[in-house]
């Protein structure tokens, strides 16, 4: 899913696809290891919609390689969501994809089979992004690309900071309560249960004694 880190988000989606399909063909040709789990996608269908851009793409499995379309005829298996950031974060920064799901970073809804299959396929994948696309593509396209990719994972890490930050100001600002303060709260709590518990027992008392006299 390299391409989708292009800083001009202005190329067509075509084009799109037939930088990613050719990276997936190749590595998948020099890679036999992965034959068994591509075997068990033939003929499965993924649909990638990128949020930031609004662009969509589909990936297919045939033959033990891969293919990368604008469009499917065929219905898809699973759907995959997320930001152009977020792929980076999948592909580039090589983060844990249960985290990213965990985090709402990745979305990933259809077939139940085929996303464990899905999984399967991105925890075994041990392709480097930038390697590929300069040996397919040559230095120059690989390198920028790969810059790209860096720099939006950077940058959503430090807006995860920036607000992180943020945060902690405002509770200190909101003059949270001590610990202390907590521990007198609930001694007093405790108090009050323990004589509105004294008043119902006594009315109980009472309510009996006042049965017994108009008997």
């Amino acid at each position: 899913m390299s391409v989708m880190f292009l800083p001009l988000r202005l190329i067509p989606v075509p084009v799109q696809c037939v930088v990613l399909g050719s990276v997936l063909q190749l590595f998948f040709k020099d890679n036999t290891q992965l034959e068994d789990i591509l075997d068990r996608l033939e003929g499965r269908v993924f649909r990638v919609f990128i949020k930031d851009t609004g662009a969509v793409l589909f990936i297919g499995f045939k033959r033990g390689s891969a293919w990368v379309h604008p469009s499917s005829e065929q219905q898809a298996d699973v759907k995959i969501e997320s930001t152009t950031a977020g792929f980076a974060r999948l592909s580039f920064a090589k983060e844990d994809p249960d985290t990213l799901v965990f985090q709402k970073v990745l979305k990933l809804s259809g077939d139940s089979e085929s996303m464990l299959l899905f999984q399967k396929l991105l925890e075994t994948l041990d392709l480097d992004w930038e390697l590929e696309l300069r040996r397919t593509f040559g230095d120059f396209f690989g390198r920028k690309v790969a810059k790209a990719a860096y720099a939006l994972v950077a940058a959503e890490k430090k807006l995860g900071e920036t607000s992180s930050q943020w945060v902690d100001s405002a509770l200190k600002n909101m003059e949270t309560p001590s610990a202390e303060r907590l521990q007198l709260w609930q001694a007093g709590v405790e108090s009050v249960s323990r004589k509105v518990n004294k008043l119902q027992r006594q009315l109980s008392k009472l309510e009996h004694v006042t049965t017994k006299v108009k008997t």
